[in-house]
């Protein structure tokens, strides 16, 4: 059976449970440790029971919580060459954390990982497939400025997918960032706008994905009914009803013990 969580989500913080019945990896820790722990416990969900953190890349809201969990629990780490690189010149982790590269594909415990190029403003940012024991697959897409043909390629089939929904463009264009950092989110090495999301969201139903989980709301620049309704609107153009053909969530901040089985 399997399930799978949007622990923390947006700028304080992320991290994503994905698992089975033979146990799970987190995506990203982007809290401190115990703050993980305690989200996990409200999911019912042993931190020992998780097999490996896959890292997207070496941001602070991303990789805050990773050493210390890692260590604590004995947890290797996964990530591309340069991230971990990245990782260890500014201590996110060190000698005692057990990390490890990943270019494409990675065997673990029953879960086969496979990993995709996104486009940010990091040294390299990853995404993630996961293919679990009862064959289901769950991926996760954000911190991306646009849908890579990678992405497009490797995220063809997944069963549910945590898709970025950062900014409503409107929102971000005439809300109160300074220009310099509204062009940055509105750049190729930015974050999908709601209307991006909806637009990726439409290809991928009709590829078969029917669990959308819209992830990375931006708290200044965005409306979580706002997220939805654009979602929504995008895949009616296509002839797509919301419970008859896909489900549609909106990651909070901070998960209140909701998991979502598949």
């Amino acid at each position: 059976m399997a399930k799978a969580c949007q622990l923390f989500s947006g700028s304080s913080g992320n991290s994503i449970y994905i698992g089975s019945g033979n146990g799970g990896v987190l995506v990203d820790i982007g809290v401190s440790a115990k703050r993980c722990e305690i989200a996990l416990g409200r999911i019912g969900v042993d931190p020992k029971s998780i097999r490996a953190i896959f890292v997207t890349h070496e941001h602070h809201d991303h990789v805050s919580g990773v050493r210390v969990f890692a260590s604590k629990h004995k947890i290797p780490v996964f990530a591309s060459p340069e991230t971990l690189e990245e990782m260890r010149r500014v201590q996110i982790i060190n000698e005692k954390v057990s990390a490890f590269e990943i270019d494409r594909f990675l065997e673990l415990d029953g879960i086969r990982a496979e990993a995709f190029r996104n486009s940010h403003d990091s040294v390299s940012c990853l995404g993630y497939k996961f293919t679990l024991s009862d064959g289901r697959k769950i991926s996760v897409c954000t911190d991306t400025g646009y849908v890579t043909d990678d992405a497009k390629i490797t995220l063809a089939g997944t069963d549910m997918i945590f898709l970025e929904s950062n900014h409503e463009i409107s929102m971000l264009e005439n809300g109160p960032y300074p220009y310099i950092l509204k062009k940055r989110i509105l750049s190729a090495k930015g974050h999908l706008s709601n209307f991006a999301a909806g637009e990726f969201a439409k290809e991928l139903l009709q590829g078969g994905t029917t669990r959308f989980v819209l992830s990375h709301l931006s708290k200044e620049n965005n409306v979580p009914e706002i997220a939805r309704q654009s979602a929504i609107a995008a895949l009616a153009e296509i002839g797509a009803k919301e419970n008859a053909d896909y489900r549609l969530y909106v990651s909070a901040p901070e998960n209140n013990g909701g998991l979502i089985v598949l």
